[in-house]
């Protein structure tokens, strides 16, 4: 079986070709240019779709909460204008032929961890990624939690600092307005004189800097107050961490440190790791549910 999966975010469209052993092959990414509005950007789909022949299934990871039963952007912030009601399942359906699975893209990192990654082998985990937000997404007994509108695994959106910075959301004191790698990168770049990006932060000339160390430091409390209040809900065995930033194993280590400290005892069971397949999980999840059509 031949499946072209996707991922599409606010800056890039990835893709590549995935066998029926599930190795990816011939990535490549596009700009996504999100100004073009929802529809135009499932239409360059469309056209990388008709540019590979033979190809069985479609797999598409994306932005946005999305109904993986009819393949619908339920609903999409302006980051991709126009996006919220995009019928993307249908659109690629009706111009190919091809069967297509279409799932939200920490839901589809969820699925590719679960099978391949990190969660292989366990009935229920979390997972969070940390970005220019912080997104999330439920495993339990063996499935996708989507809530009773799909939305469910806004984990960003809990509130840590009741009537605290106003979010995107149009709350105020959500956890990724503190916890996100762009939540870091501000924190730090308050206290540096030169302007520093995720990487630099942590390259040795910078993180031996006591006022860097600090500001990173404190940024690992924000992520270990939003974890305990998702460990006491959900109790889960293993919580699986994504985005570049959690690469760092400094950040990972610390957050196991931190937290067992912070846990009641009957709680300290779950095991907190970093993501296994890195930026490919979200396109091996959806190449997997494709796969099953």
């Amino acid at each position: 079986m031949k499946i072209i999966t996707f991922d599409i975010g606010g800056t890039f469209i990835k893709y590549a070709l995935c066998d029926e052993n599930f190795r990816l092959t011939k990535s490549s990414k596009i700009s996504t240019d999100a100004s073009i509005g929802g529809k135009k950007i499932i239409e360059k789909v469309i056209e990388i779709i008709k540019e590979h022949e033979g190809v069985d299934r479609v797999g598409v990871s994306t932005a946005g909460q999305v109904d993986s039963n009819t393949g619908t952007v339920v609903y999409a912030t302006d980051t991709i204008p126009g996006y919220t009601g995009t019928k993307i399942k249908e659109m690629i359906e009706s111009e190919t032929g091809i069967l297509t699975f279409v799932e939200n893209d920490v839901n589809s990192a969820a699925l590719g961890e679960a099978y391949f990654g990190s969660g292989k082998g366990f009935d229920n985990f979390i997972c969070l990624t940390y970005g220019t937000g912080i997104g999330g997404a439920i495993w339990l007994n063996n499935d996708l939690y989507k809530g009773s509108s799909c939305s469910a695994g806004e984990l960003g959106h809990i509130i840590t600092h009741a009537d605290g910075i106003d979010c995107t959301c149009g709350g105020k004191g959500c956890y990724e307005c503190y916890a996100s790698a762009r939540a870091l990168v501000k924190k730090v770049n308050e206290s540096s004189v030169e302007t520093l990006d995720g990487v630099k932060i942590f390259e040795d000339e910078n993180f031996s800097k006591p006022e860097i160390r600090d500001a990173v430091d404190s940024w690992i409390d924000e992520i270990v107050t939003g974890l305990i209040s998702i460990v006491y809900t959900f109790n889960p065995s293993l919580i699986i961490l994504g985005g570049g930033i959690m690469n760092e194993d400094y950040i990972v280590d610390s957050i196991n440190k931190k937290i067992h400290g912070r846990l009641m005892k009957s709680f300290c069971n779950v095991k907190i790791v970093n993501s296994k397949l890195g930026n490919t999980a979200g396109m091996l999840g959806v190449a997997y549910k494709a796969s099953k059509l």
